[in-house]
């Protein structure tokens, strides 16, 4: 086994159980023998050189490619066990010079206008649209669950969040909504169904455009719910109501400004808009590397640190603050049970290169919420100090 590795492994891992396998067949073992019993199998001595240069990046990158499996407990095990010992214990001095290396550089090149944010939104969101439905429940929601008291199964969580943004927005019959970044409808739907209001969505998807388009046709709505492809910067009118979920990620840390700007043009004098938005605990930075590249080019996970400020200037209010914390890792669990049940399909869709992708997306991302600071973050925005009640209860009714 590359020395320098196992160096990096035994000084960082005091809690797990992990074995690894090196490419001679040579077993080494690594923390305190404490839960579950996870073994790994390093196939070649570049996999090995590879996940000690760059593990950010090569993580992700040599699981895809098959440069190592795990032959016992689960990759979400391997997962846990790398991300609670090395968050804890800190990085190999290289690792953080790329880290940081990266950081400026993403900071200097990110420019998500409204040609690249389209190019970004297409090569994940325009993917072959079975693939959503073998993971996703029935109302293609694709984004943060609500899992209230008592609650697991994920269509009665989805259908909680829908519930509870919509009572946050406080809608009236009648009212115009628009809704940024409307996925495949499934929310504005449910406003104009529920709670009779008229709604604008925005997409950049064309494979979005058109589901929810044709949804709204089958349930009797195009006269209340309409779903354009267009960016949210090219909009014209004001709007009782905005919301924005699991957008927000897309925008980047140098458009932040702008997309406050452009909320508070578009919001009517008494208006609410509510943003939800997965974001960070801890230090402002870009997202993880591999993530980028292969999941979410162009993402962005704000702090509040960040956000603040920018409301701040643009003269609104934050009018309610909630924050998620676990529901997202809930979420993503339902998600990789059911793709794991339906894996097959996915691989006659794309291939097997594509499925391992799509599992260590779903299963790093459920770690980010269980240990690194990730949640969610649902801020409620207003212009008028008067256009919430003056308390939460409304929420509940």
């Amino acid at each position: 086994m590359n020395r320098l590795l196992q160096t990096a492994l035994a000084g960082a891992i005091k809690t797990g159980s992990l074995e690894v396998v090196d490419p001679r067949g040579a077993v080494r073992h690594f923390g305190d023998g404490t839960g579950t019993q996870v073994r790994v199998h390093f196939k070649s001595a570049a996999t090995e050189r590879a996940l000690l240069l760059d593990p950010q990046m090569k993580l992700g990158e040599e699981y895809m490619n098959g440069g190592y499996d795990v032959q016992k407990g689960t990759l979400l095990d391997f997962l846990s066990i790398l991300i609670v010992n090395f968050g804890a214990r800190g990085q190999t001095w290289w690792t953080a010079a790329m880290g940081e290396i990266r950081r400026l550089v993403r900071l200097v090149a990110e420019n998500n206008d409204a040609t690249r944010a389209r190019s970004n939104v297409h090569r994940h969101y325009d993917l072959d649209g079975h693939l959503y439905s073998l993971f996703l429940d029935d109302d293609l929601q694709y984004s943060c669950a609500y899992f209230e008291d008592g609650v697991t199964d994920l269509a009665e969580a989805q259908l909680a969040k829908k519930r509870h943004i919509a009572a946050k927005l406080d809608l009236k019959p009648g009212q115009r909504v628009l809704d940024i970044g409307s996925g495949w409808g499934g929310l504005g739907i449910y406003m104009a169904e529920h709670c009779g209001v008229n709604v604008t969505g925005v997409t950049l998807s064309e494979e979005q455009f058109a589901v929810s388009n044709r949804r709204a046709e089958e349930r009797g709505l195009s006269g209340r719910v309409r779903f354009l492809l267009k960016d949210y910067r090219h909009l014209e009118g004001t709007f009782d109501r905005i919301v924005s979920v699991g957008m927000f990620e897309h925008v980047g840390r140098s458009h932040h400004a702008e997309f406050f700007r452009h909320l508070d043009e578009r919001l009517a004098p008494d208006g609410i808009a509510l943003v939800h938005t997965i974001a960070k605990t801890q230090h402002p930075g870009p997202i993880n590397p591999w993530m980028l590249r292969y999941i979410f080019p162009g993402g962005y996970l704000p702090s509040l640190s960040e956000l603040a400020p920018h409301i701040e200037q643009q003269g609104l209010w934050l009018t309610d603050l909630e924050i998620w914390r676990l529901h997202y890792a809930k979420t993503l669990a339902a998600w990789n049970e059911r793709f794991q049940a339906r894996r097959s399909e996915a691989a006659a869709i794309y291939d097997e290169r594509f499925c391992r992708m799509w599992e260590f997306y779903l299963q790093v991302c459920e770690m980010g919420f269980r240990h690194q600071g990730l949640c969610v973050f649902q801020l409620q925005l207003a212009k008028d100090v008067a256009a919430v009640p003056l308390t939460r209860r409304y929420i509940y009714k």
